[in-house]
C-alpha cells in the first residue's frame, strides 16, 4: 500500500524556525524552494509520495499550477482558493489509494482530514521525521570508502587466499 504525505507549505514554513527566518530575511520564494528541497530528499529516502500545497488565495492573478520537482509534486492554488480546499480534495482522492498523512498545525484542517480517514502530522513531528530520515540516510550512504563494499575486502583471509590460488592456477 502506498503512503502519501501532503504538506501545507506556508503552514510548515511559518512553523519551522529555519524556514521562517528565510521567509523574513530574504524572500518567501527562497523559503518555498528550501522546503521543497528538504522534502525532495525526504521523499527519495523514504519512498513516500509527497505533495506540497502552497496557497495563493491572497495573491492577485495567481494561476492554478503544479509542477514536479525531484519527484515531489508542488501545487500552487489559484486565486480565491485556499490550500485547505486543495488538501481536502487530495485527501479524498489519495485515501482510496493508500495511507495519507497531512502535515499542518491548522486545527480546522486537522479535524477535516481526520474525518476523511487521513492522519495528521504536526510541523514538529514532520521536522523530527525529516531529521531522523536524514540521519539514517547518512549512516547508509556514508559507510566509508567505496572499496569497503567489495566482496574481496569482506572475506576472511583464508578464503581470500583460496580464491587467489584458484585465480592464479593455470588450466
Amino acid at each position: 500500500m502506498d503512503e502519501y504525505l501532503i504538506v501545507d507549505g506556508y503552514n510548515i514554513i511559518h512553523a519551522w524556525p529555519e524556514l521562517e527566518q528565510l521567509s523574513g530575511d530574504s524572500s518567501l520564494e527562497h523559503a518555498r524552494t528550501r522546503l521543497v528541497d528538504i522534502l525532495v530528499n525526504y521523499a527519495a529516502l523514504t519512498g513516500e509520495h509527497v505533495v506540497v500545497v502552497f496557497d495563493a488565495h491572497q495573491v492577485k492573478q495567481a494561476g492554478d499550477r503544479s509542477e514536479t520537482v525531484g519527484g515531489v509534486e508542488v501545487v500552487y492554488t489559484p486565486e480565491g482558493e485556499t490550500a485547505d480546499a486543495v488538501i481536502e480534495k487530495l485527501v479524498g482522492e489519495l485515501s482510496r489509494r493508500g495511507t495519507v498523512y497531512v502535515a499542518t498545525y491548522d486545527w480546522a484542517e486537522q479535524r477535516m482530514i481526520l474525518g476523511r480517514g487521513a492522519y495528521r502530522i504536526t510541523p514538529r513531528e514532520l521536522w523530527e521525521k525529516v531529521q531522523r530520515t536524514r540521519e539514517e540516510g547518512k549512516k547508509h550512504f556514508d559507510s566509508g570508502r567505496p572499496a569497503d563494499a567489495y566482496l574481496e575486502n569482506r572475506l576472511v583471509d583464508e578464503i581470500r587466499l583460496i580464491f587467489e590460488r584458484w585465480r592464479r592456477r593455470k588450466d
